[in-house]
């Protein structure tokens, strides 16, 4: 059944002839950019959006994974911080985020000849709520993964067979889904959590969120690191570490670490 999804990819892509991917550098795209690269070759373009949401350590491992596969990159500049409906923080605001992201690649890609604007949306991701998708969907944009039917569990088996090294990586969506809906969103505060989130994982640790609230930020772990983190680290230090950020409380999540837990008052899931 994986082996028949990968090559319905394929073929999907044969279709196209040419398309630009919008590439995050996340495990969902990458493995777009891999399959249109091995069927388009130089007729696959992989674009990454550049913003204040975007931490610097995955623009580069975007850079890194690109290279590797051996698809042409290109990083361009999107301006989503300056549309209040995007700062404002809405329920709907991924909605924002995705408008300003295909408004970008959208002309881009006409103006290099791609017919397609693809993305790494799974067929997971329908389930969930991601007003974003509605907004690329408005703008043509289509997502193979979605359109064949692959989960996010058979994107990491396919990468895994494929040989791509970072088909364990874990999902790291944009530094705006650490807020709360309602809370303005401002470029200091997504340098703030960027910051702690690196310095998290220059302790070793690897899943995790910086969840910030007002003054406060939330770590979240997996919950059976919970007391490892407690027990081994030391908590002063690491404290004074988030106030030199600018958070004035440190707090840990005792739940641990669940994907999209700031929807929960919606009452629905999604990534985040």
């Amino acid at each position: 059944m994986l082996a028949e999804k990968l090559e319905q990819l394929r073929s999907l892509f044969a279709e196209m002839d040419q398309a630009l991917i919008a590439y995050s550098g996340g495990i969902d795209s990458t493995l777009v950019a891999k399959v249109a690269w091995d069927v388009l070759g130089d007729r696959a373009l992989a674009v990454t959006a550049e913003s204040p949401s975007l931490l610097p350590e995955d623009l580069e491992d975007a850079r890194v994974q690109a290279a590797e596969i051996g698809i042409a990159h290109e990083v361009v500049q999107t301006h989503e911080m300056d549309n209040p409906n995007y700062t404002a923080n809405p329920v709907n605001r991924c909605y924002f985020c995705k408008s300003e992201l295909h408004d970008t690649l959208k002309p881009l890609a006409l103006e290099r000849g791609y017919p397609y604007v693809v993305d790494g949306v799974n067929a997971d991701d329908l389930q969930d709520y991601r007003p974003g998708i509605q907004a690329a969907k408005e703008r043509g944009a289509r997502s193979p993964l979605a359109e064949v039917g692959i989960t996010k569990l058979e994107v990491r088996e396919l990468s895994r067979m494929l040989g791509l090294p970072w088909w364990d990586k874990p999902a790291q969506p944009c530094l705006s889904s650490r807020f709360p809906y309602g809370e303005e969103i401002t470029v200091a505060k997504l340098q703030r959590v960027g910051r702690a989130e690196r310095y998290l994982r220059s302790l070793g640790l690897k899943t995790l969120r910086v969840r910030s609230e007002g003054d406060t930020a939330r770590i979240e772990l997996p919950a059976e690191d919970i007391k490892t983190f407690v027990a081994t680290l030391d908590l002063p230090t690491l404290v004074a570490e988030f106030q030199r950020y600018g958070f004035v409380y440190v707090t840990l999540d005792l739940e641990g670490f669940r994907s999209g837990k700031l929807n929960q008052v919606l009452g629905v899931g999604a990534l985040g």
